[in-house]
């Protein structure tokens, strides 16, 4: 989600689940430690993006099957319409603010790679677009692109188009079967076996010296979210819960439990550190989506367990909420405010970053997100369509009216 949020508020009333306030408060860890990995505070930080995934494959796939437990079926057209609602207006609405400024004011170099980076990401491809150019993920965190970030959103919403899909088809075969209770178990196998093979694609195609592919690649990294889609699923997240509930104190274990997948989630990411960290590659990845997803379950089991409970401390919900517009300025901040542009420096200049980044993920998220999402009735429908249409077409036109620089050139008369 990539920081993307809940979907729930959006959804029928029927298919709702109850609000999960430590869920919003695992958003907010997720940012924080992304925002301090970008500023160098915090050299795992980075694996904030993986709690990110876990708690979107989870969210999306309960919704998902709740909706065929009550329907039998899965709404694609309903669930895409509230995924464009949900991401698409602060997205467009930083895209274009972004590009505008660094076609403004940015270095030729600067804003050369904005227009070109902005149809892929228009398009949801910007991840194949960075490594077809070779823009290794663990070196190219400089001055050099403004929306490089945006690889995960791309994952994300590549998630989002194949796998409800895939669940739709599930149901429509368990439909035809008269079989309708057996989606869960049937999704709960599909996301296993392609968890392990997304597992082993990582691990074939891992290159030591960048691992940039399998990092940022939607095939090699579909397991961090498939594992929060598993725990979603009525077998994976009954089994446990028997097991808890058939010895006294079931809380109690819940929150033992839970501690114990909090400290080796933090154990990772202190000391996790990119290309000086293999084994992330070849398992440790895994394992922390794994652990991650696990605590999703458990804070879903029991909301009233002492980790439940610590995560869903006010301030950190909030950075929850904000945590999607947040995720999509804060790079951008810190590529147009750097240190050498601003003269600032360590704790100071994360903190300028910090405050700039929720500011205007604040102003995003109360004056366009929630109106165009909850209180716009033009967004949905066939005025919807138009709308989506329409901010399409001005974003395309955006690329192509804006000059590029042009490319530096280098007299050859004059070498030597």
């Amino acid at each position: 989600m990539t920081p993307a949020q809940s979907t729930e508020e959006a959804a029928p009333a029927s298919v709702r689940r109850p609000h999960l306030p430590a869920l919003d408060g695992l958003r907010g860890v997720a940012i924080i430690g992304v925002l301090l990995f970008h500023t160098g505070h915090l050299p795992g930080g980075f694996l904030g993006v993986d709690l990110f995934f876990a708690l979107s494959g989870y969210l999306i796939t309960d919704l998902l099957l709740r909706e065929v437990r009550v329907t039998g079926a899965v709404s694609l057209a309903a669930f895409w319409g509230r995924r464009v609602r949900r991401l698409l207006p602060a997205l467009a609405g930083m895209l274009a603010s972004v590009t505008v400024l660094v076609w403004a004011v940015g270095p030729p170099d600067l804003v050369r790679t904005t227009l070109s980076d902005g149809p892929w990401v228009q398009s949801n491809l910007v991840n194949w677009h960075l490594l077809v150019e070779s823009a290794g993920y663990w070196d190219r965190f400089g001055s050099e692109r403004v929306f490089e970030h945006l690889w995960s959103i791309a994952v994300e919403e590549q998630f989002y188009l194949v796998w409800p899909a895939l669940l739709a088809i599930i149901a429509w075969w368990a439909r035809r079967a008269q079989r309708v209770g057996r989606v869960d178990h049937w999704g709960a196998v599909v996301a296993t076996l392609v968890s392990a093979g997304s597992l082993v694609l990582m691990i074939v195609l891992l290159d030591p010296a960048d691992p940039s592919r399998v990092y940022t690649g939607t095939d090699t990294r579909a397991f961090s979210l498939l594992l929060g889609a598993l725990v979603a699923t009525r077998p994976v997240h009954a089994a446990p819960a028997r097991a808890i509930d058939r010895r006294a104190g079931a809380v109690s274990a819940v929150s033992v439990a839970s501690a114990v997948s909090v400290v080796g989630i933090g154990a990772v990411w202190l000391l996790a550190d990119g290309t000086d960290s293999p084994w992330l590659f070849t398992g440790g990845l895994f394992a922390h989506s794994l652990a991650a997803a696990l605590l999703i379950g458990l804070c879903v089991r029991a909301p009233h367990a002492m980790v439940a409970r610590a995560l869903a401390w006010r301030p950190l919900r909030w950075c929850g909420l904000i945590s999607y517009s947040l995720y999509l300025w804060h790079w951008p901040v810190i590529v147009l405010l750097s240190q050498q542009r601003s003269g600032l420096g360590g704790w100071s200049w994360t903190a300028m970053v910090a405050g700039v980044s929720i500011g205007l993920a604040a102003l995003s998220k109360y004056l366009i997100e929630d109106p165009i999402r909850f209180r716009a009735r033009w967004a949905r429908g066939r005025s919807g369509l138009s709308a989506f249409a329409a901010v399409m077409i001005a974003l395309a036109v955006l690329w192509a009216a804006l000059p590029a620089p042009a490319p530096a050139t280098i007299d050859v008369t004059k070498l030597g």
